[in-house]
């Protein structure tokens, strides 16, 4: 059996959307959890703050893993199960989906093989192994081959890529059994008005104002804010039961969503985190999230928001906007979500993990 640390790992290193991550295929990893976790941890170079000794960003945006596998359900045509590595911790979480990763799933697919391209353009539908639903994935090929050229452009990445569009069906519910866990639009937790909602990505959201914020801070000034930080952790903690999540003092679910009215023609400005950190942008199934209780009859992001006459759904963030496309059917219940993300592989060759420390 060969080393990793020797003889290295096969891996593309890939942005997907406003993340970055490192994209395997099962078949060359451990089969066990826990052999696993230790190689990724190692991988990544966690725990450390700057995690210098591996190929992580030292930001939880950029220490990301998907793992790629044929797929094990007709409707789909591969497997992607997303991992997180923790930066200052010995954590690798399972707990969540990403649909930013997610915009690189189908590409890497293709270069690997698990799927074959099309001319011109190959539709990949992606088993997204963390929650069980389907995504469907549009990866332009032209000549048959994956091309991370075009003129799409989103916020938070320069330049113009390749669009990835991406639609996403039967996702309320993806972790917490249903899209308002308790439902009701409105919990009050702590004496904060909250909406508990999961349509794809379980989020709690509130209104900035009720922190006494405007919403509109810095990502730096609201990480530097440990008073803040100290009430929406405490408000996380309590919310976990009530969203059927258990426990999630050591889970990266849910998301902690500040909202307010949006300054910049969008439908509502957002500042995430995820759980812990202020998010640069907003992950693609929170946005889906947000934007669905916005069009619920009652919460802080109904009140707040500018529903747009297109069903385009822009989520200001600190970065800029992430566009979310929805449908809602005559009772005006949200019946599938989409977005338009880019990806662009970074490099492909072997990654060596570093070496186990003695105990």
């Amino acid at each position: 059996m060969s080393d990793p640390e020797t003889d290295g790992i096969p891996c593309m290193w890939m942005r997907g959307g406003t993340s970055k991550g490192a994209y395997f295929l099962a078949s060359d990893l451990p089969s066990g959890r826990a052999a696993l976790d230790d190689l990724l941890l190692r991988v990544m170079g966690s725990p450390d703050a700057r995690q210098i000794d591996g190929i992580g960003g030292a930001d939880p945006l950029t220490s990301k893993v998907a793992i790629l596998s044929p797929a094990s359900r007709p409707n789909a045509d591969v497997d992607y199960l997303f991992l997180q590595v923790y930066v200052d911790q010995a954590l690798v979480s399972d707990a969540q989906g990403c649909g930013n990763i997610l915009a690189g799933v189908g590409p890497a697919a293709i270069e690997r093989g698990l799927v074959a391209a099309s001319e011109g353009e190959t539709r990949v539908r992606i088993h997204m192994v963390n929650t069980g639903e389907v995504a469907v994935a549009h990866v332009a090929t032209p000549g048959g081959r994956v091309s991370y050229r075009g003129d799409a452009r989103i916020d938070g990445v320069p330049g113009s890529h390749a669009a990835v569009p991406l639609m996403f069906e039967n996702i309320a519910g993806s972790m917490c059994g249903a899209l308002l866990p308790t439902g009701n639009a409105v919990d009050i937790v702590d004496g904060v008005e909250c909406t508990l909602i999961d349509n794809g990505m379980p989020i709690v959201v509130m209104d900035a104002a009720a922190f006494g914020l405007s919403g509109q801070e810095t990502r730096e000034a609201l990480d530097g804010d440990a008073g803040l930080k100290a009430r929406l952790e405490a408000i996380r903690l309590k919310v976990g039961p009530m969203m059927n999540l258990g426990d999630v003092t050591d889970k990266s679910v849910p998301k902690m969503t500040l909202v307010s009215r949006p300054l910049n023609g969008g439908a509502i400005a957002t500042r995430s985190f995820i759980p812990h950190r202020c998010h640069a942008s907003i992950g693609v199934f929170a946005a889906v999230s947000v934007a669905t209780a916005c069009v619920l009859p009652d919460g802080p992001a109904a009140r707040l928001a500018a529903i747009p006459a297109d069903s385009i759904f822009r989520i200001e963030h600190p970065t800029g906007a992430a566009e979310v496309a929805i449908r809602r059917d005559e009772a005006g219940a949200v019946t599938s979500a989409g977005t338009i993300r880019t990806a662009r592989k970074l490099f492909d060759g072997r990654v060596y993990p570093a070496p186990r420390h003695p105990t």
